[in-house]
C-alpha cells in the first residue's frame, strides 16, 4: 500500500499540537471560520506555531475569505498551504497573490461532482457535501461513498476528509485509494476539543495500515 499521509485540523490547543507533532502527522491544521467550534485567530496559531519549529506542515483553511483577512492570518503566522473553501477561480487568485500551495475543499455527493482537471491548483480535499441548512460547508463529521472514489482517475494530490476517525480510516484509505486522509472531529471528545489519545490512535492506525 502507498505511504498515506495524514493531515490533523482544527487544532486549538498545546496539547493537540504536541500530540500532532510527537506522532509525526504530515499536516496540521488550523481553522481560521468563526463559525467552527475550532477557531482560532491568527495570534492563537501563531501562538501555538512557535511551540515546535518544523514538523508537519501548517495549513490554514479559510471559507471564502477575502484578500485582506489572509494577509492579517499571513502577517501573524507562517502558512505552507492554503486550504480554501471557494469556487476553482478564488482559489487560483489567491494562489497567484500569495504564491502558496493551495488545496480547494470541494463537497461530492455523486462522482460526476468529483474534479477532472488540476483546475491549476496544488491539490484537493474531498469529503462528504454539506447537508442542506449546514452552518460550515466541512467539518461536520459526514462521511461519503468512499466507493464513489475507488475508480476515480484523481487530477492531482487529494486528500479524503469528512467523517473520518480511527474505527473506520483504515476502511475509507482501502475503498478510497486515498493518498493522505483529513480528520477533525474524529479525534475529538466534543466539538472542539481535540484528544491527544485519539490523535495518537488515529495516526498509528495509518502508519500501520500503510506499512
Amino acid at each position: 500500500m502507498i505511504n498515506t499521509q495524514v493531515k490533523i485540523c482544527g487544532v486549538n490547543s498545546e496539547a493537540a499540537f504536541d500530540a500532532v507533532v510527537a506522532e509525526a502527522a504530515d499536516y496540521l491544521g488550523f481553522v481560521f471560520f468563526e463559525r467552527s467550534p475550532r477557531f482560532v485567530t491568527a495570534a492563537q496559531a501563531a501562538a501555538l506555531s512557535a511551540r515546535h519549529s518544523g514538523g508537519p506542515k501548517r495549513v490554514g483553511l479559510f471559507v471564502e475569505p477575502d484578500a485582506q483577512a489572509l494577509q492579517a492570518v499571513l502577517d501573524e503566522v507562517q502558512l505552507e498551504v492554503l486550504q480554501i473553501y471557494g469556487s476553482a477561480a478564488t482559489c487560483r487568485e489567491i494562489r497567484a497573490r500569495f504564491g502558496l500551495a493551495v488545496w480547494r475543499a470541494v463537497g461530492v455527493s455523486a462522482k460526476a461532482e468529483l474534479p477532472i482537471d488540476a483546475e491549476g491548483l496544488d491539490g484537493f480535499v474531498i469529503e462528504a457535501k454539506a447537508p442542506p441548512g449546514a452552518a460550515r460547508p466541512g467539518g461536520n463529521a459526514k462521511a461519503m461513498d468512499w466507493t464513489l472514489l475507488s475508480d476515480w482517475k484523481a487530477p492531482g494530490f487529494w486528500l479524503l476528509g469528512g467523517g473520518l476517525k480511527p474505527e473506520n480510516v483504515v476502511q475509507a484509505m482501502l475503498q478510497a485509494g486515498a493518498p493522505a486522509v483529513d480528520v477533525s472531529s474524529g479525534v475529538e471528545t466534543a466539538p472542539g476539543e481535540k484528544s491527544p489519545a485519539l490523535i495518537r490512535e488515529f495516526i498509528a492506525k495509518v502508519r500501520n495500515a500503510s506499512a
